[in-house]
This record gives structure tokens, C-alpha cells and sequence, in this order.
């Protein structure tokens, strides 16, 4: 299913969500220039909190600082465009309810709950190799913006393309589950079969979304909109 907008307003513009969206545009155009060698400094390692590292991961930054700079950064055009799409439709309507500086605030402590997260699992079942390859994508502080749209509006209704074609409206609590379960079950089985996974931190999507829902209503500070009539 592949969403692409949702019938909730807001309030007033979305300037964080619009200021995340081209940061992390710009980001990925300055990766451009030199990308393995920025990518290799400026990623996020698991073995940054807890090493051994090796090859070009011990040239890494702090790991709160790079948490902060592998959250900006993405591993293909493909990976910036389908985070920045999630973030778009999601967002906005999060950030209405929580005020701006919250919204980045939630939206930083959900990344860094997420690159944990992904620490946790990579250190507890994969060795220095696995906790040495760098992780780079906004996901996990996605998904936490996620957790807390399921929490704020489960009746919404996101207008997505099944199989990339087919029309469909779905209520936001249906699509965020499914996506959910999805990433729980790769979680798993990328914890068991590293090699098998793709490359993907879907543990860090898990953590994510998790501290989206456990903590959204400490920042929420007014609620959602109600959702408009399609």
C-alpha cells in the first residue's frame, strides 16, 4: 500500500515537517558529492555505543552526534523519497497537535530512541561486523511521528494505491497496524538472518513507532482536527 495523502487539516502551516522534508533533501544532495566517504564518517554505528568497530567504522563520530547527522542522511534517492513521503502525509497533522518545537523535539528523541533500539538487537544477536555497518535514514524518527498519528487520529482515512495502482481508502489505524506488524515480523527475522534483510533497520522502526505511542500525549499540547468527509 503505498499512501498518499490522508482527509485531516490543520491548523497552520507545517513549517517543521516542510523544514525536516528539506533538510533532508539538502542532506542527501551534499552526500552526493563524496558519498561513501560521508557516509562512512557521518553514519550512525551500533559499535559507536558499544564497540568493537571496525574497517571504516572506526573513523566514527560521537554516537549521540551520530545519531543526529545518520538520521539526515539516506542510502538511495529511493530510501529519501519514501521517508519524506511518510513524513508529508504524517507529519503535518502531529505537529498541529503538538506546537512546532515540540514536534522537533519528539521528532529528534524518537530517532534516537530508534537508532537504540537497533543497537539493542544488532549487539544482542550480531557481532562487530553487523554492529559496524553504518545506518543511515530518517525511518526511525518516522517512525515514532507514526506511533503518534495511531494514537491522535486511528479514524482517519489515507487514500493509498494498493499494489502501487489500485485506488483505496483505509482507515489510518488499519494501515499504520498493518505497517506495524509488517516491521515486527521483519524485526524478528532480520534479528535472526542479518544477511537476509536487506540492509533495512526495521528494529529501529519498531522502537520508533513504539515511543510514538507511549509518549505522544506528553507532548501533545491541543488535539487533532476533526477528520473531513470524503
Amino acid at each position: 500500500m503505498l499512501p498518499l495523502f490522508d482527509n485531516v487539516p490543520t491548523r497552520r502551516l507545517p513549517l517543521v515537517t516542510y523544514g525536516l522534508i528539506l533538510a533532508n533533501i539538502a542532506v542527501f544532495v551534499w552526500e552526493l558529492g563524496a558519498r561513501a566517504g560521508r557516509i562512512d564518517h557521518y553514519a550512525f554505528y551500533p559499535c559507536a555505543v558499544s564497540g568493537p568497530c571496525v574497517g571504516p567504522a572506526r573513523d566514527h563520530l560521537f554516537w549521540p552526534e551520530g545519531t543526529v547527522t545518520g538520521m539526515f542522511m539516506h542510502a538511495s534517492w529511493l530510501h529519501l523519497l519514501g521517508n519524506m513521503l511518510f513524513l508529508f502525509i504524517f507529519g503535518n497533522n502531529v505537529e498541529d497537535v503538538m506546537g512546532r518545537l515540540r514536534f522537533l523535539l519528539f521528532y529528534v528523541a524518537g530517532g534516537f530512541t530508534a537508532a537504540l533500539a537497533q543497537t539493542w538487537v544488532t549487539l544482542h544477536w550480531s557481532g562487530a561486523a553487523a554492529a559496524s555497518i553504518p545506518t543511515v535514514g530518517a525511518s526511525g524518527a518516522i517512525a515514532a511521528v507514526l506511533g503518534a498519528y495511531l494514537v491522535l487520529l486511528p479514524r482517519a482515512r489515507i487514500f493509498t494505491l494498493l499494489f502501487g495502482f489500485l485506488p483505496w481508502r483505509i482507515s489510518a489505524a488499519v494501515f499504520l497496524a498493518v505497517w506495524f506488524g509488517f516491521q515486527l515480523w521483519q524485526s524478528g527475522f532480520s534479528a535472526t538472518h542479518p544477511e537476509q534483510a536487506g540492509g533495512v533497520a526495521f528494529a529501529a522502526h519498531v522502537g520508533g513507532f513504539v515511543f510514538g505511542v507511549a509518549t505522544v500525549r506528553l507532548f501533545q499540547v491541543r488535539p487533532p482536527l476533526a477528520p473531513r468527509r470524503w
